[in-house]
């Protein structure tokens, strides 16, 4: 993917996917093109830019969506217990 530019790019914030085409030589030689995607967050610290990147292939995605929804599900369930304590 170095060198290359995004075919496509989403933003939420400072969360950034892009989709990558790549291209690699089959046993025969000839030339397949596939997708990739990628996640990067970046952030300022001591004024400092930073970012992490995750590349991905199309079969992690849905797992990656799963494993996020359940840990917003876990976090949003804790801060609902931490709210439901403080009001008690």
């Amino acid at each position: 993917m170095e060198g290359n530019r995004p075919i496509k790019k989403f933003r939420s914030g400072n969360i950034e996917s892009a989709i990558w085409l790549n291209e690699k030589q089959d046993k025969e030689g000839n030339n397949i093109s596939f997708k990739t995607a990628s996640i990067r967050k970046s952030w300022n610290q001591d004024g400092k830019w930073h970012d992490a990147t995750i590349n991905l292939r199309s079969n992690d995605i849905s797992k990656i969506i799963l494993v996020l929804q359940k840990a917003q599900e876990e976090l949003l369930l804790a801060e609902d217990l931490k709210d439901g304590e403080e009001d008690e």
